[in-house]
């Protein structure tokens, strides 16, 4: 048997015993602002009717936590959340490490065609403010740039109503690199609350 060999940046990696403590206070001051945009986004919506599917509870919502969203850890808030059939009708707010925060609208199911028709009416509400329209062929999937997302700007409304009639879910997004100012300051909860504000009128009645 082939002995197994670690490079001399892996042995590094081992005996660094700062790295765990280091992302368990990352990780905990992550969840401390989930905890913070769940108050936010309650406050957002209160009063706010939505275009939502039948049996859809206003107060659910969820947190979650893992390790392996493709080998990297992650966290995140489904609020507002419907699950149910094929309907999906959330608000996710998510931090992956290595790769950035994003903030999505995920549509599927029961009034699609409603939230595909709002968008385009109310394109003048939504454009040129750094959203993005994700192309994966899962909602799933939360990767951006070339040949995953396409910004929603005036001169691309054309290219997204083509792009709207072939897809089976809606998936709109705002992403926020861990480079980006907003966070050295403080600001990431009031990013997430302002693209709910922003994506409000693709599930307005």
């Amino acid at each position: 048997m082939e002995p197994i060999l670690f490079s001399a940046d892996e042995l590094n990696l081992m005996a660094d015993d700062n790295f765990f403590r280091a992302k368990a206070r990352i990780m905990k001051k992550v969840r401390a602002t989930l905890d913070a945009l769940y108050a936010e986004l309650r406050n957002e919506l209160h009063g706010i009717e939505l275009l939502a599917p039948r049996g859809f509870n206003p107060k659910a919502h969820q947190f979650v936590k893992g390790e392996h969203l493709e080998e990297f850890p992650y966290q995140y808030l489904d609020y507002f959340k419907h699950f149910e059939g094929d309907n999906k009708f959330t608000f996710r707010s998510l931090f992956w490490w290595g790769h950035h925060y994003a903030f999505a609208l995920i549509l599927d199911g029961e009034g699609l065609s409603q939230y595909k028709k709002n968008l385009v009416n109310h394109y003048d509400k939504i454009a040129d403010k750094g959203l993005s329209l994700c192309l994966g062929g899962t909602p799933w999937e939360w990767k951006r740039g070339e040949g995953y997302t396409m910004e929603l700007s005036w001169d691309r409304k054309v290219d997204l109503v083509a792009l709207l009639s072939n897809r089976s879910f809606l998936k709109l997004a705002r992403f926020v690199s861990f480079d980006d100012p907003m966070l050295g300051e403080g600001r990431i909860v009031d990013t997430g609350r302002a693209t709910l504000r922003d994506l409000l009128p693709v599930i307005a009645p």
